[in-house]
């Protein structure tokens, strides 16, 4: 650790690689030329409250604790402009602090009258909101100084909340909406920047005329500001596309008024749209969005063109060539294969992503061919009532184009029978969910084959693609072996006490060691190290002893015994989240919170006045990336390893065993609080991206991610006592699909549960989901572990629900392995379902199996 207090060479070289992050992933919406900047612009008039206070990442256990970052004020300053506002910020900076003072204040009056729990819980279900300052004045614009102004649109949200449908959030204050209309009427060159996590309000936004341009910089970390300029000045052209359907009207989406208790319901959802989620829904509902899945605009144009398509052993394959047919500008495509299944039996989304790649940089007239591939096998659909996954007999038609909304067809593929590809077995319970219905008289008349579903004679199309005929029996078919009841272990041979040493060593297998352990040993192993009162104000990103500022850690009791050591966690995604600043007097570590954002409004005077006299400062400040979603915005895999591989150098140097992410939830609708913490609204890319995240963190050896929220984890109002409801297909193609892609192709060390219910058992009970579906059907190998504070009624000032919260006990034979942070009372409730005969020793050893493998697995490396 570092005993200085300079920015160190790590530091700054990371920075550098978040600035080529961030750039990748931001996304142009409009331009009608003004983009890129002339080179005779040299003075900007900048307005917004995320000019100065730019949104850098969310908030909660996913912020990240960084040195600095570059915020768009400075970003621009550090590209040569003048900005000629700066009256205006300082005066919008001084009514913000004023506002946030305030805030402060009343959390402050929470933790005393109610307790640090109670403070902690306000300040996560209502965040700080920025009141409106007040509305610009005509008379104030020095239009004469500039013809270019930019406006910072900048929205924050994070864990224990949900967005809200309201003016400040999802919807435009009466003061922005006045400000930008005013600002695109008097400037000649105007730029709306949208400096948020997720959707807002397109309706009003693109009713406001004489927006030159409009671009979703999104949250881009450590090297935000710069990043934003390079886009700005054209040093970087704009490659980035939505992973997410961008709505003109927030009612478009589907359950829009009943999400997160919209309709006064905060302990049931009903996922009453079922796989229709995202551009699935809109394209079946016949419904244009503002900016639809996959779309992103460039500085230059792009030819693309469709060389060849071919099946190889029931693997899809389309060889493309795409063009730079632009006269100034360099740029990257990303292109995009979406196929669309026939009508069956089963209803069926118009289209699916199957497939993309992204080019590299294309000089204007320099052309790139790349293949695009998936196995059929991928459009299979589960049939409930033969519960496997099958292709149904008929035309699969496969397209290219640059966003779901822009394609031209490939091919056609025609399957003679039905096939099945999986054999399962229903998992997830029959929940009675009415699903939405379909005017599937109008549908009979549209031709699949058509773009979007719209109707039109393209019967010459059909006959000038070309044809392929799948051979059956090429197309790969799996089963599954499901795991038995679990017996206990036979006793190893009479010998001396065994540790993991021996183990290492090779003088005794794992399970020697495991069946000599004692009940109160294994229970250990699965409560993690905290055992605190789960009143303690540190249940939420810093339940650790080792390192300071990490969310956690397993149990240091059994070294001096077993010689097992414990795993140290950081939370995620944006980065690693630590204390930056840390204080060892007399070898022991001294936990000062003040600096820590999370807790220095809810603790007491005596928590936070630590003596610090004779004590020696340690510096661990980490870089904050982009937000997974501004990630998964570039559609590159090399970016995403990348950003993994910068994490993972920061682990070996901080000491970190586990990161707890990526985050890869399903992006259910706008107003979700955490959706910048997940990539997309699609499974594929999401479960792509996390594994390419995944492989570049595990490159280095003995770190490992941790992939979460499994599963359905869809919103944040009331997250611990929410019961999802969904039908075994939902279940399966869509919300479980991307950790099931993610495990499949990287094999993250750990994966996390959910705090809320699955069709009416505790995710963290769900025997089915994290046995059968993960272990068996996936071959998941690492550990599981529960979200902080899953066990107790932590999370509620109430403690009164329709549902209880989730069973230690229940999480031990769910295949739960491990219960996070830890209590003294789950400790105790494990050695009391193991007395009574409701807790078997062989579920035990089960879980404790799982932790001590990746324990192994980290061991492998030098530890620090």
């Amino acid at each position: 650790m570092r005993t200085t207090p300079e920015v160190s060479a790590r530091e700054r070289n990371n920075k550098e690689i978040v600035r080529q992050l961030a750039a990748e992933g931001v996304v142009l919406l409009e331009n009608n030329g003004v983009l890129p900047l002339s080179e005779d612009t040299d003075k900007i008039a900048l307005y917004g409250s995320g000019a100065r206070r730019t949104v850098k990442g969310g908030t909660g256990s996913g912020d990240v604790n960084v040195r600095e970052y570059t915020t768009i004020e400075e970003g621009l300053i550090q590209a040569g402009f003048q900005i000629t506002t700066k009256s205006w910020l300082d005066e919008e900076e001084t009514f913000y602090k004023t506002a946030f003072q305030k805030y402060e204040e009343g959390i402050q009056r929470i933790a005393k009258e109610k307790g640090p729990q109670a403070a902690l819980l306000s300040s996560m279900g209502s965040p700080f909101h920025e009141p409106a300052f007040r509305k610009l004045k005509e008379e104030e614009l020095e239009c004469s100084l500039t013809d270019t102004a930019i406006y910072v649109l900048a929205r924050n949200s994070g864990e224990g909340a949900d967005r809200k449908y309201e003016p400040g959030d999802y919807l435009l204050t009466e003061e922005e909406e006045h400000d930008i209309r005013l600002l695109a009427e008097k400037y000649s060159k105007f730029i709306l920047l949208l400096n948020v996590g997720g959707v807002v309000d397109m309706q009003t936004v693109k009713s406001i005329p004489g927006i030159d341009a409009m671009v979703n910089i999104s949250q881009g970390g450590s090297a935000f500001g710069e990043a934003v300029a390079d886009i700005l000045t054209g040093k970087v052209t704009p490659s980035g596309k939505l992973t997410a359907t961008w709505a003109e009207h927030y009612e478009d989406y589907p359950g829009a008024d009943s999400f997160a208790g919209r309709n006064q319901d905060v302990d049931d959802s009903w996922y009453e749209e079922g796989i229709y989620v995202g551009y699935r829904y809109f394209d079946r509902a016949r419904i244009e969005p503002a900016y639809e899945f996959g779309y992103g605009l460039s500085y230059t144009e792009f030819q693309i063109k469709v060389e060849q398509v071919r099946l190889n052993q029931g693997v899809v394959e389309v060889e493309t060539t795409v063009k730079n047919i632009g006269d100034t500008c360099m740029g990257k495509e990303v292109v995009q294969l979406y196929c669309s299944a026939p009508d069956g039996t089963l209803d069926k989304p118009y289209q699916n992503l199957c497939a993309f790649w992204k080019t590299d940089l294309l000089e204007p007239g320099e052309s790139q061919k790349g293949v695009l591939s998936f196995p059929l096998s991928q459009m299979s659909s589960y049939k409930e009532s033969t519960a496997s996954y099958v292709l149904e007999k008929g035309e699969y038609v496969v397209r290219i184009g640059n966003s779901s909304r822009n394609t031209v067809n490939a091919a056609i593929l025609t399957v003679s029978e039905e096939v099945v590809t999986e054999q399962c077995k229903n998992l997830f319970g029959k929940e009675e969910v009415s699903l939405l219905s379909w005017d599937t008289e109008k549908e009979k008349n549209t031709e699949r084959i058509m773009t979007c579903g719209e109707p039109e004679d393209n019967q010459h199309e059909k006959s000038v693609l070309p044809h392929i005929t799948v051979p059956v029996d090429e197309i790969q078919k799996i089963s599954h072996i499901y795991h038995e009841i679990r017996k206990p272990l036979d006793k190893a041979p009479s010998s001396p006490t065994l540790t993991l040493e021996d183990v290492k060593e090779g003088r005794a297998s794992l399970r020697d060691l495991l069946s000599q352990l004692s009940v109160e040993e294994l229970a250990l192993l699965c409560v993690g190290g905290a055992r605190m009162n789960m009143q303690d104000f540190s249940v939420i990103g810093n339940a650790a002893d080792t390192i300071p500022g990490a969310a956690g850690e397993t149990t240091k009791a059994l070294w001096d015994t077993r010689k097992i050591p414990s795993l140290a966690m950081a939370d995620g995604p944006a980065g690693l989240r630590m204390n930056p600043e840390y204080f060892v007097k007399d070898g022991v570590i001294l936990k000062n919170l003040a600096n820590d954002p999370l807790f220095k409004n809810i603790l007491p005077k005596e928590a936070l006045n630590v003596d610090l006299s004779g004590a020696e400062t340690y510096y661990q400040y980490c870089t904050a990336i982009p937000v997974a979603t501004m990630l998964a915005q570039s559609w590159n895999e090399e970016i995403w390893k990348t950003a993994g591989d910068l994490v993972g150098g920061e682990m070996e140097e901080m000491g970190i065993d586990l990161w707890l992410a990526p985050g890869m939830n399903i992006q259910r609708n706008p107003l979700g609080g955490r959706n910048f913490e997940y990539y997309s609204e699609d499974p594929l890319l999401s479960g792509l991206c996390a594994a390419a995240v995944t492989k570049g963190v595990q490159s280095h050896p003995g770190r490992g991610t941790t992939i979460k929220h499994i599963a359905a984890n869809s919103q944040e109002t009331n997250r611990n006592y929410n019961n999802s409801h969904l039908t075994e297909r939902t279940l399966r193609e869509l919300y479980l699909k991307p950790f099931e892609i993610c495990i499949k192709k990287a094999q993250p060390f750990a994966a996390m549960t959910s705090v809320n219910l699955v069709n009416g058992i505790h995710a963290a009970n769900h025997y089915d989901i994290l046995t059968a579906a993960m272990r068996d059907e996936w071959g998941f190998q690492g550990l599981v572990m529960t979200d902080w504070g899953t066990t107790s009624d932590f999370g509620s000032e109430s403690g009164s629900h329709k549902y209880n919260c989730s069973s230690s006990a229940s999480c031990i034979t769910a295949g739960n392995d491990l219960i996070m942070p830890g209590s003294q009372a789950d400790y105790d409730r494990l050695l009391a379902a193991a007395a009574q005969g409701s807790l078997s020793l062989a579920n035990l050893q089960w879980c404790a199996e799982n932790i001590l493998r990746v324990i192994l697995r980290v061991e492998k490396r030098e530890r620090v």
